[in-house]
């Protein structure tokens, strides 16, 4: 610091000594001139600050001074504090309200991703406003907070706690309620599912996923039928059925516009508890008397979040697998399923068995899974050379499995009465049954011998469930088991002799110019018909129909391709009448019983091709698409 300046020739300074700029700004605080910038929250502190400069006379003493700033601005300083502490909540604190506020603040986050909206919420200037109303003025930092909520708070506790009600935005808070979206979907026997849900467009994850464990995953399917719609939480149904909706054919959807209008229409009639698609068509065939067709829906069409994603848990909780169809899900985790259950049932399951000697076998036995106490079904279970007994999820398998295992016990024990039977063919029957599906002679008499053993079986009302029962078979197939085969091997041989004259028109036919797709048609039927096990398959008693579904081919043949148009026509019918007998099948499987109601549709549908293509040859009984297509609906009621 200089007293004096004085230029001559060069400039110098006179009276002239060191200064300190703290010394300066104590003793000239009267004369320096303070200036503030940026004002800013400092988490750390507690409270706001901000940059300090100090001249005196414009020569800087202090530059860039981080300083408190609640006493220098206690307005700017408290709506900081507001804005950061509270309502970003840039602070630490243990404070009851403020955990409570966070915890209503994610459930109206939550309830925005259920409902697929972001208007839900209040924003952030609604939530300062609300903290602004209640909070004092000289209330700058967490420090000034703390010391007066210690009081506040005595008088008033619930001052600063704020409910998912008021934190809702008003324009919203009539339009989605939390109850549509619940935590959890109840299923029939007291089963309990969690759900989730992720408003992430794009995503897998997107919508709503339900969390099935593998334990009840088989349960689960059963009840309701894997079909994902069935998960529909109540706020996501409208949006559903108007997609629904939209997916019908032209011709049907024209009847139901103003479509939104119809929605609010008929979705108030439909109990959330009930299968969605028949009460849909309910409803719509109650308000406009229009009736829709079952295969009219096309679910897959509506977007993916209306349609629950299943995730598969294992025993620890663990992701197995995650989809829409649950039944891919189950075929993809079969092997760890199975796994499973064997763990849980290992004192049940037993294999290596060559005669009855494990008592009594149960329809239904309970097993510890995963925590979940869950019914599964013990099977007798063909080896090949022995049984097993095998514990599986579903009665369905279970049946179709203690048949076959039945069967070979059966035979196991009564004895096999193929190498008899393979000696006795004479050498013409043997020239016949030379070229079968099943390969050798012996593997086709074995064949025989099943549907032999099968028909014994039925006739004694199902697979024995216990030693006498068994005993009782036993003693009644020893005697009838040779003349039951050899019977069906007669009968196999017409079989054959058929399939030989018309495999031989198909072989004729591109030269009768037979339109290339009723030889591929054949060419299926055919192939359903004769396969490796199509004896046992067909029964013995039906053989005969056998022979009669043949010659109806070959009568087509002729007809052929002079009936060419309708022979198309009627393609055409037996192909959607097949349709909808695989997605039957697909829905219900077969039990592989004799009386097994699917099976009995599949043999109607040939009966159907008889009445169609080969009138002249008959039926047994009427058929017609509208009876195969009642059978159908029948077994899907």
């Amino acid at each position: 610091m200089a007293a004096e300046l004085v230029e001559t020739s060069r400039l110098f300074a006179r009276t002239v000594a060191r200064i300190d700029p703290e010394v300066v700004e104590r003793l000239a605080a009267h004369l320096v001139q303070r200036q503030y910038s940026e004002p800013r929250w400092d988490a750390k502190r507690g409270s706001v600050v901000a940059t300090e400069r100090v001249t005196l006379y414009g020569l800087p003493l202090v530059v860039g001074r981080r300083v408190q700033y609640g006493a220098i601005d206690p307005v700017v300083s408290r709506e900081l504090f507001i804005r950061h502490a509270l309502v970003q909540g840039e602070w630490t604190t243990h404070h009851r309200f403020w955990t409570d506020n966070q915890r209503a603040i994610e459930q109206v986050a939550a309830l925005e991703e259920r409902a697929r909206r972001r208007d839900i919420s209040v924003d952030d200037e609604t939530l300062f406003e609300l903290y602004d109303a209640r909070i004092p003025a000289d209330v700058v930092s967490t420090r000034h907070f703390d010391r007066w909520w210690k009081t506040a708070r005595r008088d008033r506790p619930d001052l600063l706690t704020f409910t998912p009600e008021l934190l809702t935005n008003a324009a919203a808070a009539g339009q989605v309620r939390a109850e549509d979206f619940p935590d959890e979907v109840r299923l029939t026997q007291g089963l309990t599912l969690p759900l989730s849900y992720a408003f992430a467009p794009g995503a897998p994850e997107d919508g709503v996923t339900v969390d099935v464990p593998l334990a009840v995953l088989d349960g689960v399917a059963q009840q309701t039928s894997g079909e994902s719609l069935a998960f529909t939480v109540p706020g996501l149904r409208e949006e559903l059925v108007t997609a629904l909706l939209r997916t019908l054919p032209k011709q049907l959807r024209r009847g139901l516009v103003p479509i939104p209008d119809r929605v609010r229409e008929v979705l108030p009639n439909i109990d959330p508890g009930e299968p969605l698609l028949p009460a849909l068509e309910r409803e719509l065939r109650r308000a406009t008397a229009i009736t829709i067709p079952p295969d009219a829906w096309a679910p897959d069409q509506v977007p993916d979040h209306l349609r629950a994603t299943f995730r598969v848990l294992d025993d620890q909780q663990r992701p197995l697998a995650t989809g829409k169809d649950l039944a891919a899900l189950r075929t993809q985790v079969a092997p760890t399923a199975r796994a499973s259950l064997a763990r849980a049932a290992s004192d049940i399951e037993r294999a290596g068995l060559t005669s009855w000697e494990f008592g009594s076998l149960p329809r239904t036995v309970e097993v510890q899974r995963g925590g979940h106490v869950v019914p599964a079904h013990p099977a007798l279970v063909d080896e090949g050379t022995t049984v097993g007994i095998r514990v599986v999820p579903t009665e369905v398998e279970a049946q179709r499995l203690t048949w076959r295992g039945a069967r070979r016990l059966l035979l196991l024990v009564a004895g096999s009465p193929t190498k008899q039977v393979v000696k006795g063919i004479p050498p013409g029957t043997r020239l016949a049954l030379q070229f079968n599906p099943d390969g050798e002679i012996p593997a086709l008499v074995d064949d025989c011998a099943d549907a032999a053993a099968d028909e014994l079986i039925a006739t004694a009302g199902g697979p024995p469930r216990d030693e006498a029962a068994f005993t009782t078979l036993v003693a009644t197939a020893r005697p009838e088991l040779h003349r039951l085969t050899v019977d069906a091997v007669h009968k196999v041989e017409a079989v054959l002799t058929e399939a030989r004259e018309v495999a031989v028109a198909i072989g004729a036919a591109p030269g009768r110019r037979v339109p290339d797709a009723a030889i591929a048609d054949l060419r299926r039927q055919m192939g359903g018909l004769l396969h490796r096990g199509f004896v046992a398959a067909a029964g013995r008693r039906r053989l005969p129909d056998l022979v009669r579904y043949l010659r109806a081919m070959r009568y087509r043949l002729e007809k052929l391709p002079a009936n060419a148009v309708r022979d198309e026509l009627w393609m055409r019918q037996v192909a959607a009448v097949t349709e909808e007998y695989e997605q039957l099948h697909t829905r219900i499987a077969a039990t592989g019983t004799p009386d097994d109601p699917v099976v009995r549709v599949r043999w109607m549908i040939e009966e159907l091709r008889v009445g169609l293509f080969a009138q002249g040859i008959g039926t047994p009984r009427p058929i017609s698409e509208q009876r195969v297509y009642k059978a159908i609906d029948q077994l899907n009621a």
